[in-house]
């Protein structure tokens, strides 16, 4: 079992891209998998995050919050500098309200969960991110509904009906979380527990190309319809990746940090929280329906970004070129 656990950590971009390839095909051929792909996404998704929380080291959170160097980087590169990116780059779809929707719920958020992932393939310091993880979560659900606010109007805030945000907080962020905790709690008293925790970390790979299956299947066919309006998104998502990596570049450059942090904060800038917003965005009024494919148009956009990006990063950042600081 363990030699195919690692065997899947080292090809997981590869299988990630077939998962979506094979999604993507199972969805336009048989346009029936799309409900229960849909329905799926929530119990996916929460499960996936439990694994990626049980990454965290709740044991050493405070270390985590003493490295406040890091920590500082990361939540002024994704709440002070990329509502700023986002407002300019989102006025190329500032005619389409629900273009305009899409494109900020999704690019407003940070990514908790794959860029945990492809942080450690590009030699990235992937614990840290981690350990930053439920803050950078419980972060952008209280600034989100603010962001918006001052983005769209607070026309727009009114018609939202907060319970679903609120039970997506409980369900795939409150709950997995303290799973995670009890579960690191139960394995270090006890061998089993232990057992199981290994279990689940192995199942971290399986689980985000099962979600990843999901979201596609699900939606791909309405994307297939709505094409056209789709693809005016597209260039917002490359050139909101394109911008954060210079601006995670300078940002941690200034602060300082060690080349493993440059790199986390490069990749914490320029990639976005889709999975777990996705569920929220599909709460949205019927009106707002084509503003849950944006999400998953950039998805598909970021993924393949991402795959650009575990080469292109440790070349931007080369390990050679810096004099290491270590976390205060």
């Amino acid at each position: 079992m363990r030699v195919g656990v690692e065997w899947m950590e080292r090809h997981q971009v590869p299988l990630y891209v077939g998962a979506l390839a094979l999604s993507a095909a199972v969805g336009l051929l048989i346009p029936a998998v799309a409900h229960p792909a849909e329905v799926a996404i929530t119990p996916a998704l929460g499960l996936l995050l439990y694994v990626t929380f049980l990454g965290v080291p709740f044991g050493k959170i405070g270390h985590a919050f003493r490295d406040w160097r890091f920590l500082s980087t990361v939540l002024v590169v994704n709440f002070a500098l990329v509502p700023i990116v986002v407002f300019l780059l989102s006025r190329l779809v500032a005619h389409d309200q629900v273009l305009l929707v899409g494109v900020l719920f999704v690019l407003l958020t940070p990514c908790v969960d794959y860029v945990i992932v492809f942080t450690g393939i590009a030699g990235g310091a992937r614990e840290r991110l981690l350990a930053a993880a439920p803050l950078l979560m419980l972060a952008q659900m209280l600034l989100l509904p603010l962001y918006m606010w001052i983005f769209v109007g607070d026309g727009f805030v009114r018609t939202i009906d907060l319970s679903p945000f609120v039970e997506a907080f409980l369900l795939l962020i409150a709950l997995p979380l303290v799973a995670a905790a009890l579960t690191q709690l139960i394995a270090a008293r006890t061998r089993w527990g232990a057992a199981v925790q290994h279990a689940a970390l192995g199942a971290m790979v399986p689980l985000m190309m099962l979600t990843l299956a999901a979201v596609v299947a699900s939606q791909i066919a309405g994307i297939g319809r709505r094409l056209d309006a789709l693809l005016l998104a597209v260039p917002v998502f490359v050139l909101f990746a394109a911008v954060m990596v210079a601006v995670g570049t300078a940002a941690g450059k200034v602060a300082k940090l060690d080349v493993p942090a440059r790199r986390a904060v490069v990749f914490s800038g320029a990639t976005r929280n889709s999975l777990v917003v996705l569920p929220l965005v599909l709460a949205l009024p019927p009106a707002y329906g084509l503003a849950a494919l944006v999400v998953v148009t950039q998805t598909l956009v970021e993924l393949l970004t991402m795959v650009i990006f575990i080469r292109l990063i440790p070349r931007l950042i080369p390990a050679r070129s810096f004099t290491t600081t270590t976390p205060d």
